[in-house]
């Protein structure tokens, strides 16, 4: 396995939001599952990403498939009372960071709750403030 595909697992079971902008490429792209919006640029997905974590219970990667750059993570987790299935499909840069993330899940009422998890999160922080025009 790549050494950032290890390293972005340890820092998800681990919980260690602040590392995460450690395996970043300074102009990633993020897509996240719950609207059709891309982040772009290291601190504002690191930010996006820790919150995440957060708003994830129960997470746990279940597979992991993929070689050279190109990566699918399948993962379960709870959010709130709902269970979710998801899959981060990651894409390394010559570097070896993370130039692309997206994530994909279901079922439909498992990501309403993450987008509502994630925007009472994302609301009352005041680094979000400077981003606000990327949520609408």
């Amino acid at each position: 396995m790549h050494p950032t595909i290890t390293r972005m697992m340890e820092i998800v079971a681990s919980g260690q939001e602040d590392k995460i902008g450690e395996i970043l490429a300074e102009q990633v792209r993020f897509m996240p599952p719950t609207y059709w919006k891309t982040w772009t640029g290291r601190e504002p997905v690191a930010a996006v990403l820790g919150h995440v974590g957060h708003a994830f219970s129960d997470f746990r990667y279940r597979r992991v498939m993929g070689e050279g750059k190109d990566w699918a993570l399948e993962f379960q987790c709870k959010i709130g009372e709902f269970d979710a299935v998801g899959v981060d499909l990651i894409t390394l840069d010559d570097d070896g960071l993370i130039d692309q993330f997206e994530v994909v899940m279901r079922p439909y009422k498992s990501v309403g709750a993450l987008r509502e998890a994630m925007n009472a999160r994302v609301m009352t922080d005041a680094r979000f403030l400077k981003f606000r025009e990327a949520l609408s």
